[in-house]
């Protein structure tokens, strides 16, 4: 094992055609590693940017419900608004400040601000919309008014 390969995906050197290539593995890995010398260790090279958290939507019979994905997000770093049937999801990751940069060998997950918009349907009752956050996971439920729901009519046979 070579230094800092460690915290590389591992991979099937039977089905790699390009085992006996380290040299050219590591540049279809990495692209930006034959310019790593020139490259500044600032804010630019960081992820750190807006970034776009991944979101599920999903309806019922009842409601319409959005799964935002807001790992180590905390919850006073995220806002939720609906204004003229837009509903947005504004909020921020931010990097651990503590952290020595020059620690790191790779950093993949995106940090910074994010918003989202939705346009929500007109069927939604504004005034009860709710939004819970737990284990990472934004839940913004979207209930319907009650003359959207589905109902069922009876036929009559004359």
């Amino acid at each position: 094992m070579t230094p800092g390969t460690f915290m590389q995906p591992t991979k099937n050197l039977l089905m790699d055609p390009f085992r006996l290539f380290p040299a050219v593995t590591r540049m279809f890995e990495e692209p930006l590693a034959m310019f790593r010398p020139m490259l500044p260790l600032e804010e630019s090279y960081w992820p750190i940017a807006a970034w776009t958290p991944l979101c599920d939507v999903f309806e019922t019979d009842k409601e319409v419900v959005l799964k935002f994905e807001l790992p180590e997000v905390k919850k006073e770093d995220v806002k939720v608004t609906m204004d003229n049937n837009v509903l947005t999801l504004k909020g921020e990751r931010k990097f651990e400040k503590e952290t020595n940069r020059e620690n790191y060998h790779r950093v993949e997950r995106h940090y910074g601000e994010f918003m989202r918009t939705f346009n929500v349907p007109m069927f939604v009752d504004a005034a009860k919309i709710n939004a819970e956050f737990r284990d990472g996971v934004l839940v913004v439920t979207l209930p319907k008014r009650e003359e959207a729901k589905t109902k069922e009519i009876e036929v009559k046979v004359n």
